[in-house]
């Protein structure tokens, strides 16, 4: 593993130096190696204030203890870095080799910060050896019995399996039931006692001392053990209690199980006598020490072997942390060796002390005042050099930077100037004790200043603004109100200081626990002297002033405090909002856990419904509920509606909206008005009854249009009434309106066509001036063909309207809220949960809510509704005919006949009594009813399938080619996409919840922890295909990442040549949205596919855009970086590069009908199924025969992409049986057209929400026209690709068909020509809109001509070309060039 950067802050071979540990951000490796920076222990505290910033980058710091003040001294690493994930431990250099690979992977593959510390010369460690090993005896385990696995962990396994030479822990001695244990983060400890050992006695010696789980803390000790030892080389110690100690005593203190009746602490020096450090162990059990020495520490200072350490106060722990975040810049201005104040006064006094550092300030006003006076003498007056100069400057621009202070100091030191000014300066400094470093001054008290905050100091800091930090230390343990130690009911009561102090405003104010939050504590104190003006920090330290209590007792209490929010951890600086921060942070985790889980998933939920229509619907409990929120709704709105009335003008705006586009603009505007004073309310078009219109004073209207030009689907119930004579002329005499519509200019291109565009508006307006109403603002009409889109329109019409309503002089100062997303929605959803659930069990509506809608999709379900009779059911009051679409995950497009067998039984019972064979190789179902969505989810778990990742933002259904001849190579290819199909599979544990009831019958229940995906999961859809040459019936091309197989001569594979950056999806008339097909970019192994994968996907996952899903697909990320920059960032994931592609060859991307014979002898055949849709028809018994066939056949099926069905490996000896079942169902017979046998088309309507047009239901019988075309040509048997989608996104691949046409209206399409046969090449757009009569009219010349002037071979999408009738599209970005040709032609 390689680092991208090597920095240092000491000289060291092959690393570049910096001054100072604090590296820029900017600084680190761009590539997606780690940066490895050595840093000199004495250094690590300058690190404090930034840990945050690095903890989230794939940083290694690595330190040397021999290089701390006291050789092997851990003291001064764990200070500052304990509370990042990863902390490794070397006793010596093969250890550190090993240690060092496995901090660069785990930095690389989980993107955070890993700290690399112990005893080892400092430097850049090489590769370790495969024979080397620092596994000493036993155990070689990350989590040992951790109940769960976190991201970091799992890097952690990751790695540790690859570089066997690295072990986590190592276990000496007994191990089934030892009567000690000693754990211990010491080579010194592990050198000397591993061989020594006594009998029941057990050694864990730790290489990875983060993450410790609790649980593994506990796995160490047994039933049997009576006390555990931890030792350590923390020789400059910040309280009574070192790290690892408080990690293990915490372990148990986490935990209901009986711990062991001793805990002692243990600090190692160098130990010469092994049997005399056990003797030594044995007697401080014996007489319950702690903690005790063990060895020679090194240091004069430091107690003998036969002393113990000096135990100091409770309290002690706060001052000792802050001498060592600090060191000489601390000062306690209450310590009584400090202060020499007058004999009436106590010296540890809080207002003697506040005195002390008033005058203290004004001792440095006086040096900033000298510094200014001397910066201010012309330069022959002050007889300084530059150098000198700029160092007061610089020191006077910042003077709370220590190192500006040094230098500052150093240079007025230096000066041999004798100017009046200089030696005023220097006298300052040496005489009077001014500092140009400036101190952090404290003030330390306990809990006793709350009972007066005047007494304590508090008020007067508070009062003076004075530059001091006071820490009050709180002893009083946490009790319940029904303890016995619970304060009597009249106590006196202590006043909260922290909540006084925030109340005015001017101060820093922080709640830390030195025993729950080491890390918050740390970053507290640095913060609180960072902070310009008063900071009040308030620790907790339960039962402090009894120097005996035991640690575990500290802990619980400590944890407990927390927990329950008796003593919350929290951070407040008000100069936070300046630097764009949040002022208050709250640190408490189990309570920011709780706190988040709630908004999440409740006020986020409601903020949504809120602001999308009919989102809380579903999650009411039943029509008594909904009436009261109904009413209750009601009421507020009349409530609203008054108020507003007195303070503004009234306001109802009125949507029109298919697409949303229309309503998201008009509920926009409303919240513009509101934020302005104006009582804005929104309503859909057929919400408002009509005769509520004239009862108006203003309204604004906006509409987009459906059809040729007709009203969407909320506004038509309106607008019939409204010609339907339902109000009279004059009605509307005192109703103030404006109208704005949305359309397309360029969707009606021919001119008698042309007035369909924003038809819908146009008519409104005019019908309201019939009615007498009067127009506030002329018609706004927003094109989709103006530069901004319908913007460029909008941002005239609404300034009118604000001047209008007498509102245009008014300028918010509230931001706009962000409009919710699908990625707001994913991370408020809980890895996929959402509300899904409590929406299945409401039976007061068929639907879910709006947002679950979106999360459903990754469990392989849309919801939909019928289309045919949604007209009906809104007139007679219902709600619409909701159902659900359900389609699985099938790799590759194999299933057994049991499993077809269970397909069609699921579509009788729970559908619709059909089921689709999709261009994805897979199963739908439709039709399916809310109460039949779990059933049947269960049921498709029952044949051991899934729906997993059918649908939503994650790799969907792995493609493969499904050709019947490939034999033995078609399973080796079909292994490798259901590899592929698993891999990548999302890993939440939603899926079995909410649909299995965590019973998963096929594999293992899978965890919350996404390693590819994340919270976000991807900007948008994955699909992957593999093709198989010559055939390319996957249409690899069309796919964000494809695999095209490479055989050798005897149709081995060899690998794959992998393509990257197709995609089919397009929005109509938005020409930044385009087909593309993929870049070849290279080829690979077998056995490197599932890697290429992951590292395409990430980078798609980390470089889409996320900001406007239509722009999110690969495609366009290619695009927008480049497709050599995008694969260059593929390749560093990698780790090498892809060799260069293979050759190959495609000849048709459609399926081969009717009988053929594999290598194997085994038989094949290939059932036409017209555009997949599996059910019984007249003369077409799809569904009936194959139940026969699924009942008879012993081999397996294969799905086409194509949309057809392979009976695949029959036996010869069966053929016969299969044949007889095709012919009695008639299903043997393949003698169709070749332009049918060549078409597809997606399922559109009446069940798919973004169909615009029909496809399914209305390809079969255009075709029947063509068909008699080409006959007449004498072209019965010339295929040519010809597929129809009812919407441009595009399900049917109609971008690269020859002959292809795209939804835009009812009867009306986008016509293209041009595609490649093969699936080589987009086609192009030829005519903007086209009915039956059109393409007949065009198509009939076209094939004629082809017929008679035709190359041999030459495909009609070639042809088209040549002959100068379209031109070829090269790439997906130039899809638009040339567009349109037929318009002038026709």
């Amino acid at each position: 593993m390689s680092y991208g950067k090597v920095l240092s802050t000491v000289q060291v071979d092959g690393a570049a130096t910096v001054p100072s540990p604090v590296v820029p951000i900017s600084a680190l490796s761009t590539s997606s190696d780690p940066t490895l920076v050595l840093v000199q222990p004495s250094a690590l505290i300058n690190l404090l204030p930034q840990l945050k910033n690095y903890a989230n980058k794939p940083i290694v710091f690595q330190t040397s203890s021999l290089d701390s003040q006291l050789p092997g001294d851990h003291s001064q690493t764990l200070l500052a870095l304990r509370s990042l994930a990863t902390i490794l431990y070397s006793t010596n250099e093969q250890q550190a080799i090993a240690n060092n690979a496995i901090a660069a992977q785990v930095a690389k593959s989980t993107g955070k910060a890993v700290v690399h510390f112990g005893e080892f010369e400092q430097k850049v460690f090489g590769q370790p050896s495969s024979s080397s090993s620092a596994v000493q005896n036993g155990s070689n385990g990350v989590n040992g019995k951790a109940a769960e696995s976190t991201p970091t962990q799992a890097a952690l396994e990751a790695a540790y399996a690859a570089i066997p030479s690295a072990s986590p822990y190592s276990v000496f001695g007994e191990t089934k039931a030892p009567t000690t244990v000693i754990v211990a983060l010491s080579g010194n400890a592990t050198a000397a006692l591993s061989a020594s050992l006594p009998a029941k006695t057990k050694l864990v010696s730790l290489n990875l001392y983060r993450p410790l789980p609790a649980q593994l803390i506990r796995s160490f000790v047994t039933k049997s053990t009576k006390a555990v030892v931890v030792l350590e080389q923390s020789y400059s110690g910040n309280g009574k209690w070192t790290p690892l100690f408080l990690d293990v005593v915490g372990a148990f203190a986490e935990s209901e199980d009986e711990a062991p009746e001793k805990f002692l602490s243990g600090t190692v020096g160098f130990i010469s006598d092994a049997k005399k450090a056990v003797k030594d162990i044995n007697a401080a059990i014996a007489a319950s020490t702690s903690p005790f020495t063990l060895g020679v520490l090194p240091a004069a200072s430091a107690a003998s072997s036969s002393t113990p350490v000096a135990r100091p106060k409770h309290e002690a722990t706060y001052t000792n942390l802050l001498n060592e975040v600090f060191g000489s810049r601390l000062w306690v201005a209450n310590a009584p060796t400090s202060l020499l104040p007058p004999s009436n006064i106590s010296s540890t006094s809080p207002e003697y002390a506040l005195g002390h550092v008033l005058g203290s300030e004004k001792k440095r006003e006086e040096l900033r005042a000298a510094v200014r006076a001397v910066l201010a003498l012309p330069a022959d007056e002050a007889s300084i050099d530059e150098a000198t100069a700029k160092s007061l400057a610089a020191w006077l621009a910042d003077d709370r930077t220590p190192s500006l202070g040094v230098a500052a100091s150093s240079a007025i030191l230096a000066s041999d100037s004798t100017s009046p000014a200089i030696n005023k300066l220097r006298d300052l400094v040496k005489a009077e004790g001014a500092e140009f470093v400036r101190k952090s001054s404290w003030i330390i008290g306990s809990e006793v200043w709350a009972h007066d905050l005047g007494a304590s100091g508090l008020h007067h800091a508070l009062a003076t603004g004075a530059d001091v930090n006071l820490l009050l230390i709180d002893t009083t343990p946490y009790v319940l109100p029904s303890d016995e130690d619970a304060p009597a009911p009249g106590a006196p009561r202590r006043k909260d200081a922290g909540l006084y102090a925030m109340n005015y405003g001017n101060a820093y104010v922080a709640s830390v626990a030195v025993y729950g939050d080491f890390a918050q504590t740390l970053r507290a104190i640095s913060e609180a002297d960072s902070f310009k003006g008063p900071s009040v920090v308030i620790a907790y330290l339960p039962q402090g002033d009894v120097d005996s209590t035991r640690a575990l007792e500290v802990l619980k209490n400590t944890k407990k405090a927390i927990e329950v929010g008796a003593w919350p951890l929290f951070r407040w600086d008000p100069s936070a909002e300046k630097r764009g921060k949040e002022v208050f942070e709250l640190d408490s985790e189990k309570i920011k856990a709780d706190l988040r889980t709630f908004l999440d998933r409740q006020n986020h939920l409601t903020e949504l419904s809120n602001r999308l229509p009919k989102f809380g619907e579903a999650l009411e409990s039943g029509e008594g509920t909904k009436l009261v929120a109904l009413q209750k709704r009601k009421a507020r709105e009349a409530f609203d509606a008054l108020a507003g009335a007195l303070e503004g003008p009234p306001l109802l705006v009125l949507f029109a909206s298919d697409g949303g586009n229309a309503e998201k603009l008009a509920k926009k505007f409303a919240g513009r008005a509101r934020t302005r004073g104006v009582a804005a309310r929104t309503l859909a078009f057929d919400d408002l009854p009509l005769d509520d219109l004239k009862l108006e004073t203003n309204v604004a209207f906006f509409t987009s249009v459906a059809g040729q030009g007709e009203f969407p689907q909320n506004g038509r119930v309106f607008w019939k009434d409204i010609q339907a004579g339902k109000i009279a002329a004059g009605d509307l005499a005192n109703v103030n309106y404006s109208v704005f519509a949305m359309g397309d200019s360029h969707y009606w291109p021919r001119k008698e066509d042309a007035h369909f565009y924003n038809k819908a508006g146009k008519d409104l307006q005019k019908k309201l001036v019939e009615l007498g109403a009067v127009e506030a603002v002329e018609i706004g009409l927003g094109d989709d063909q103006d530069p901004d889109g319908p913007q460029t329109a909008y941002k005239i019409w609404e300034p009118a309207m604000w001047k209008f309503l007498g509102v245009d002089n008014f300028e918010s100062t509230e931001p706009e809220l962000e409009p919710i997303t699908n990625e707001h929605i994913k991370i408020a959803s809980n890895y996929l949960r959402g509300t899904i659930a409590e929406g299945l069990a409401d039976k007061s509506t068929g639907a879910l809510a709006e947002s679950d809608g979106q999360l459903t999709k990754f469990h392989g379900i849309y919801q939909q509704d019928d289309r045919d009779i949604r007209e009906e059911r809104k007139a007679a009051g219902l709600e619409p005919a909701y159902s659900f679409m359900v389609r699985m995950r099938l790799p590759a497009g194999v299933c057994t006949p049991a499993q077809w067998l269970a397909v069609d039984e699921i579509s009788d019972r729970r559908g619709n009594h059909t089921f689709k064979l999709t261009t994805r190789q897979t199963f739908q179902f439709h039709g399916i009813v809310k109460h039949n969505l779990k059933p049947a989810m269960q049921e498709i778990n029952k044949m051991l399938l899934d729906t997993v990742a059918a649908c939503g933002d994650v790799n969907r259904t792995v493609m493969c080619s499904a050709n019947p001849s490939l034999g033995a190579l078609h399973a080796k290819v079909f292994k490798f996409a259901d590899d592929l199909s698993e891999q990548l599979k999302p890993q939440t544990s939603a899926y079995a919840e909410i649909w299995l009831d965590k019973k998963q019958i096929a594999g293992d229940a899978v965890k919350d922890f996404e390693p590819l995906y994340g919270e976000y999961y991807l900007p948008r859809k994955f699909k992957i295909a593999i093709a198989v040459p010559p055939t390319n019936d996957t249409d690899v091309f069309c796919h964000d990442l494809g695999y095209i197989a490479i055989l050798d001569e005897k149709k081995e594979l060899l690998g794959f040549n992998v393509t990257v950056g197709g995609g089919m999806g397009v929005t109509h008339s938005m020409k930044s949205t385009y087909p593309r097909l993929a870049n070849v970019v290279g080829f690979i192994g077998p056995e490197q596919g599932v890697e290429v994968a992951k590292a395409v996907l990430l980078t798609q996952r980390d470089n889409g855009n996320r900001a406007n899903r239509k722009n999110a697909r690969v495609k366009y990320t290619v695009d927008r970086m480049g497709i050599d920059n995008f694969m260059a960032e593929v390749e560093q994931r990698l780790g090498w590069k892809l060799q260069p592609a293979r050759p190959y060859t495609f000849t048709s991307n459609v399926d081969q009908f009717g009988w053929q014979t594999g290598h194997d002898g085994k038989r094949h055949f290939t059932v036409f199924i017209e555009n997949g849709r599996v059910a019984d028809e007249p003369e077409k018994l799809y569904k009936t025969g194959m139940q026969a066939i699924a009942r008879a056949h012993k081999g397996v099926f294969r799905l086409t992409a194509n949309q057809h069905l392979i009976i695949a490996d029959i036996p010869p000896e069966e053929e016969s049986t299969i044949q007889s079942i095709l012919e009695q169902y008639k299903l043997a017979s393949v003698d169709f057209s070749a332009l049918r046998l060549s078409s597809a088309a997606c399922v559109a309507m009446p069940t798919c929400g973004l169909a615009m047009a029909e496809s399914e239901r209305y390809l079969p019988d255009l075709i029947g026209k063509v068909e008699t075309v080409m006959e007449e040509a004498g072209l019965r048997h010339n295929s040519i690709t010809m597929r129809m989608t009812g919407c441009p996104n595009g399900c049917a691949r109609p971008w690269v068909a020859e002959i292809a046409f795209v939804g835009k209206a009812p009867g009306s399409y986008l016509m293209m020509l041009g595609g490649g046969y093969h699936g080589q090449r987009l086609s192009k757009p030829y005519r903007e809109a086209v009915n039956e009569e059109d393409i007949i009219k065009i198509l009939t010349p076209m094939i004629k001509q082809y017929a008679l002037e035709k190359n041999d071979g030459e495909h009609f999408g070639d042809f088209v070309i040549r002959k100068g009738i379209i031109s070829a599209t090269t790439e997906g970005k130039h899809f638009y060039d040339g567009e349109f040709p037929g318009q002038e032609a026709h």
